[in-house]
């Protein structure tokens, strides 16, 4: 086991564990900002309720979040010195800006709508929360930039300095607006917003099971459901179709391997569920013909290049990409069939309460959808191999020069070891949030919620008051 292959899988292991947390911030902020509008419309208790509920576990998935988060900022100094030297003018500006403006604006105002619900009024609690949901999103816009740069580099040039040559960015807007950026990052935000509609479902679902909370619970159930649905169909049908496009025009080798095309093929089939067989150049699976063609370039003769077109030593590893790829588009499927299947019983003589088969299906969406955005995340970067920067920097040459295998094996050790711990707190204290559940607004009142000094509480009352 070489460096290069340790500081790969440390990585793969560290930020596949560290995106369980993000699409859930993104997707849980976007429902708590739509259920603060919905009480300050209706006034309904339950609303109120609904949003102190969901808080405590945005607060908890946060926390995690950034805990995981802050160890691959390390990683690409202490793992990957090289890559870090080569594009750092350009790439740490990147994720500095994330840091200096999405990070604080969304720690910032965290607080204020951890603590501020029995304080500030529904309308600036409604405002914090917001701040918190779009900090959120700005955040993964400035992450998601930068691995696009990563995927599609543009805007740069390479010159030679006392350090070797490095990138030196001509073009901030080109690096903006890199051709994989506006796809990819359409592509993350929708699947985000999946994921909290997915996580309230699969909640309220469980609360109707137990016969608990259930004013709470329908309503949540009836909120979500649509959401779920609308993005579900957004993902698989209209931002799915613009990544094949992209991928297609800028990254054709990525394409045949995800789909596992040999061959230049005009009226190229897309294949739904099968098998690749590397050894023999085969693709095995239930095909839909032209599909692929059409996905890709919009028109059902075009022909799709091959992995045979390209040279072997730039194949990403295949059966990784293929599978990967098909896992995702597959969840993509089964939750449309899910929404559907969701929004007919629950809006039609209301037969969804008592067919817990169904109910128990939309407590397990949520680990699907978990499952959908971290296999997209791994299409993408197991495809972009073996390049670290596409066909600018390979991974093998972006390895910090002094590492030693030994050294990243017991880090890994160390790693699985604290992110098991961490994972096993996380469910516990998510468990015995979801266990308690929404508590009545007679407690919530009562609740020590803020530690505010007394001159800011009485301004945050006179402009609640206004």
């Amino acid at each position: 086991m070489t460096p290069v292959w340790l500081s790969r899988l440390q990585f793969a292991f560290t930020v596949s564990f560290h995106y369980i947390y993000p699409p859930i911030s993104m997707g849980l902020g976007l429902m708590l900002v739509v259920i603060g509008i919905i009480y300050l419309r209706t006034k309904d208790p339950k609303w109120r309720r609904m949003s102190f509920f969901w808080i405590k576990i945005y607060g908890l998935v946060f926390a995690v979040g950034v805990a995981t988060g802050v160890v691959q900022e390390f990683e690409f100094g202490t793992n990957w010195a090289e890559y870090s030297r080569f594009v750092g003018n350009i790439f740490g500006s990147l994720l500095a800006a994330e840091g200096v403006f999405a990070f604080f604006l969304e720690g910032g105002f965290l607080g204020l709508m951890l603590f501020g619900g029995n304080r500030l009024g529904p309308r600036m609690w409604l405002a914090a929360t917001a701040i918190v949901a779009f900090g959120a999103h700005f955040s993964a816009l400035w992450i998601v930039m930068a691995n696009s740069w990563m995927q599609t580099p543009a805007g740069y040039e390479i010159l030679p300095t006392q350090w070797g040559m490095q990138a030196f960015m001509t073009s901030f807007s080109a690096i903006v607006f890199t051709p994989s950026f506006i796809p990819r990052i359409l592509h993350v935000w929708t699947s985000a917003w999946m994921v909290g509609a997915a996580l309230m479902l699969s909640v309220s679902a469980f609360y109707v099971l137990r016969k608990r909370h259930l004013d709470v619970a329908t309503a949540n159930f009836k909120l979500a459901m649509p959401f779920f649905v609308v993005f579900s169909i957004l993902q698989l049908f209209l931002f799915g179709a613009n990544q094949a496009e992209e991928v297609a025009n800028h990254q054709p080798v990525k394409l045949a391997a995800m789909e596992g095309v040999w061959e230049d093929t005009s009226c190229a089939p897309m294949t739904i569920v099968g098998i690749v067989d590397v050894a023999n150049q085969t693709t095995y699976g239930i095909k839909i013909p032209c599909l692929l063609s059409f996905l890709a370039f919009q028109d059902i003769h075009a022909t799709v290049q091959g992995l045979n077109s390209f040279p072997q030593e730039n194949w990403p590893p295949i059966r990784l990409t293929f599978h990967s790829y098909h896992l995702m588009i597959n969840f993509g499927m089964i939750f449309v069939a899910i929404g559907l299947l969701g929004t007919l019983l629950a809006f039609w003589k209301q037969k969804i309460w008592g067919l817990r088969p169904v109910l128990w299906l939309f407590v397990l969406t949520i680990f699907m959808a978990e499952a959908a955005t971290i296999f997209g995340w791994w299409t993408a970067e197991f495809g972009r191999q073996p390049w670290i920067v596409w066909e600018l920097m390979r991974t093998s040459e972006a390895v910090s020069p002094n590492l030693v295998a030994w050294q990243i094996a017991s880090s890994i050790g160390m790693f699985v070891i604290l992110y098991i711990i961490l994972f096993i707190l996380f469910i516990y204290l998510l468990n015995e949030k979801i266990q308690k559940g929404p508590e009545s607004l007679e407690d919530l009142e009562q609740s020590p919620v803020t530690s505010l000094p007394d001159t800011f509480r009485d301004v945050f009352r006179r402009r609640a008051r206004a």
